[in-house]
């Protein structure tokens, strides 16, 4: 598996596992009709970084990287990352974050900020637990899933750096 900044020949390979993500209306709070165009901007022309993972031709998934939040508080960033259903438990999403981890560092940012983990993804939760996240606040019912109905969110954080 290597992982490299995203090319629109990789979106496109991307899309599919995109869109069936945000369809399924089970991790990400995002609109599940977007448009390939809207999702291609949303991911890889707004973000500071976006970077795909693949195996030869066949993209495994993919993150971006941005500031959390603008002026006093971009020092902070936000990921958010998407595994394609087949590739699931051969620790793509383990390998992205702490790549994301590493580029977030060289780009001087100070701590990486999940906004709103679905508290049914236990999964990721998992994941990111054992990467060093913590969970640092809970909004109840922030999330309207598909086959649960309403779920709280967690945000999770990490220090990116020794420094206070």
């Amino acid at each position: 598996m290597e992982i490299t900044p995203i090319t629109a020949e990789d979106f496109a390979r991307f899309w599919p596992t995109f869109r069936a993500i945000v369809q399924a209306r089970e991790t990400y709070a995002l609109d599940p009709e977007l448009t390939y165009e809207q999702a291609y901007r949303l991911w890889c022309e707004q973000p500071q970084f976006s970077f795909v993972a693949r195996a030869g031709d066949e993209v495994l998934g993919g993150y971006y990287l941005k500031p959390n939040a603008a002026g006093p508080g971009d020092h902070i960033c936000n990921c958010g990352y998407m595994v394609a259903a087949e590739a699931r438990g051969r620790g793509v999403a383990r390998a992205l974050c702490e790549h994301s981890q590493r580029v977030a560092r060289q780009a001087g940012y100070r701590g990486m900020q999940f906004n709103a983990v679905v508290a049914s993804n236990h999964a990721a939760i998992r994941l990111w637990r054992s990467l060093g996240f913590s969970i640092v606040g809970t909004v109840p019912d922030a999330y309207r899933h598909a086959r649960e109905g309403l779920v709280d969110a967690h945000i999770m954080y990490k220090r990116l750096t020794d420094e206070p």
